[in-house]
């Protein structure tokens, strides 16, 4: 179970993970929950739809994508600037989630696209798609900041790193579900006009309404499948079949914009419990000497130069993790026989590991700080880039047996003798697994890392540049492909299996460092304020 109770020595139970955390801590992480599932249903279907809806190449609609995903991590910056500079955290999260629902209500508006109106609604769409990132850059980093700002009182410092996984858990229940959703949606609104789910054929019908038709036979034939019955033109029913496609897409979106509502309207009757750091900066500003805002000036930048180290590994990881969205997914393509198993399932693999294994993971920790054996942040981080390595030493190891080419050169070789070579679908397994443990090593605990180390009023711009350094692995990926397909494939893993060791390796060197800068105590020692008083348990 996933919050069940754990025991010590003699068998007794023991308070369950949630006790002595915060009592804002379920609120945030609800809403955050909340705004993830909205977000992770209408990125299941995006590029999908930017095809289907427009008539857009594939290679069109990446480059879309690609701006927007990209977008939501350097607007993260901005929205952490405009948080700090007004410390109005929560006032900018709320704005942000407004933002985002206004995006994601234009995204779900029913209309058919045609050649007399494609180029203003592909226009609005994309404004949408910057309306939602944008929101994204005002709520995420700045609600991270906020549940770090929960741990600033000395009552609950030591439970940071916990109280960071159990929010990470709540984003993954969103990312398990969300995949299913939009699938459904669109399969149900199908059937309900009498048709039949394909991803090829909206492709085909543009081609049809465009008269760019080459082969009609095919296409006739492809139209039966799906529900062409002869009973209208075949152009008509191409029509027919993407408004009734596309509408089904929409109902998805429509889907986000009530669970952005739902995480919008939880934050609203929780906000009180919140922290509000620009009443503590005011109540703190002059408690210091000169001398000892000289001190904190030094200790302040110690934190910033292990901040940038941190940072600095974190682009590595997310180098190697997302491989998972490319070489990954070209491997799984390729060498893996995984017809058995559909695919919304695969995008649901790494959040079901999440949440399954957060609560063995806290327990160990907890267990191992009850008997003196505290693991420190910098070190977790260090180990989960190991534990990123075994999954690649796994994977290195497999195609070395399974003497694997190149993908381009398996692609090429003749059905039969490549289907008999495939690997089974638990290779993936295994290697979501040991990504997955990596994963709860260190993006969890880089949040909590971010949060004890960045100044009080800078929380919103060091919760964006955590995010930032997510985007500059991201700009990595092309790597992995690019090896992929022009040496065998175990060439790729080892260069991946090296970069994580590597990372490790520089990580174990600057532990003592990272620890000595980010010890829970703080250097200067100043009375709890009332606000810092006012959160109980939950």
């Amino acid at each position: 179970m996933l919050f069940a109770t754990y025991y010590n020595t003699n068998h007794k139970p023991r308070k369950q993970m949630f006790s002595n955390q915060p009592k804002g801590l379920i609120p945030a992480a609800l809403s955050n929950m909340g705004e993830r599932f909205g977000y992770y249903i209408m990125n299941a279907v995006l590029v999908l739809f930017l095809c289907s809806k427009f008539g857009l190449s594939e290679e069109s609609s990446g480059i879309i994508y690609s701006c927007f995903y990209a977008g939501i991590y350097i607007l993260s910056l901005v929205g952490g600037i405009i948080a700090d500079k007004t410390q109005n955290y929560k006032g900018t999260i709320i704005k942000g989630l407004i933002i985002m629902t206004l995006g994601y209500a234009l995204l779900a508006i029913p209309i058919l696209a045609t050649a007399e109106n494609s180029t203003w609604l592909l226009t609005l769409t994309c404004v949408a798609l910057f309306l939602i990132a944008f929101g994204n850059g005002l709520f995420k980093g700045n609600l991270q900041a906020i549940v770090g700002q929960l741990y600033d009182n000395p009552r609950y410092a030591d439970k940071r790193d916990s109280g960071f996984q159990i929010f990470y858990v709540f984003i993954n229940i969103g990312g398990l579900i969300a995949p299913f959703v939009a699938p459904y949606l669109r399969e149900w609104w199908l059937s309900a006009h009498d048709m039949v789910y394909n991803a090829s054929f909206p492709e085909m019908c543009h081609q049809v309404i465009g008269g760019s038709v080459d082969n009609i036979a095919n296409i006739t034939e492809f139209a039966a499948q799906v529900g062409y019955t002869d009973a209208e033109s075949l152009k008509e029913f191409c029509s027919q079949y993407l408004d009734v496609f596309n509408s089904g897409i929409h109902f998805s979106f429509i889907a986000s914009v009530a669970a952005m509502l739902i995480s919008l309207t939880i934050f609203l009757t929780t906000k009180k419990g919140l922290p509000n750091p620009a009443k503590k900066e005011a109540a703190a500003a002059v408690k210091y000497t000169q001398a000892e805002k000289a001190a904190m000036a030094k200790e302040l930048k110690q934190r910033m130069y292990a901040l940038f180290a941190v940072l600095g590994i974190a682009i590595f990881f997310w180098f190697s993790f997302h491989q998972n969205g490319t070489s990954m997914s070209l491997f799984a393509r390729d060498f893996v026989d995984s017809s058995a198993v559909a695919p919304e399932i695969w995008q649901a693999v790494n959040p079901f590991f999440v949440i399954v294994l957060t609560p063995i993971i806290m327990v160990i920790f907890s267990a191992l700080a009850r008997r003196g054996h505290q693991i420190s942040t910098p070190r977790k981080i260090a180990y989960g880039m190991g534990i990123a390595a075994i999954a690649y030493l796994f994977l290195t190891v497999f195609s070395l047996i399974m003497d694997y080419p190149s993908g381009t050169a398996f692609r090429e070789m003749i059905s039969s003798n490549a289907s008999v070579v495939k690997a089974g679908w638990w290779v993936l397994i295994v290697y979501y697994f040991f990504m997955t443990v990596a994963e709860l090593f260190i993006s969890p605990l880089g949040l909590s890392f971010v949060s004890k180390v960045a100044p009080k009023n800078l929380q919103g711009l060091c919760q964006g540049l955590w995010l930032g350094a997510t985007a500059v692995g991201n700009l990595l990926l092309w790597i992995g492909p690019l090896i992929y397909n022009s040496a065998p494939i175990w060439v790729a893993w080892t260069v991946f299996l090296a970069v994580c060791l590597i990372s490790m390796g520089t990580m174990l060197a600057m532990v003592k460092w990272l620890e000595r800068v980010t010890q829970d105590k703080p250097a200067i020692k100043t009375e709890p304020s009332l606000e810092d008083n006012i959160e109980d348990d939950i």
